[in-house]
């Protein structure tokens, strides 16, 4: 699998890590719609993970409308308008936010702070 790095130092689960990947190369273009992913089993093999770990980064991918998966056939990214791109942009964001922003507040960072933060690393990414 192309630009996928997985990282077992992370606390972040391998399966989520490998979903977050995927659903962002989805959602920036890098894979488009139709574009046949690879099988579990080759995923595994290439990427050095269990099969089960695949399996299941990729039934969250469907469940959520990332891809689609035909019997025999394999699995591909869903036919996903702009319009749900961005609804799926803003929910996948929102949900990344939220876990760290309570991390930040646990460790007494104000909103100001934050927000100064962001801006910081806007400009320097940009």
């Amino acid at each position: 699998m192309k630009n996928i790095t997985l990282s077992t130092i992370s606390n972040i689960p391998i399966y989520q890590q490998l979903y977050d990947q995927i659903a962002t190369q989805i959602m920036n273009g890098d894979l488009t719609s139709g574009t046949q992913l690879p099988s579990i089993r080759t995923a595994a093999k290439e990427l050095r993970i269990s099969i089960i770990t695949v399996k299941k980064a990729f039934e969250d991918l469907e469940r959520d409308g990332y891809i689609l998966t035909i019997a025999g056939k394999g699995s591909f990214v869903s036919d996903l308008s702009n319009k749900v791109l961005e609804k799926k942009k803003i929910e996948f964001m929102t949900e990344m936010l939220e876990d760290r922003l309570k991390y930040f507040k646990d460790l007494g960072m104000t909103k100001e702070m934050i927000d100064e933060l962001v801006e910081k690393l806007y400009k320097n990414k940009s």
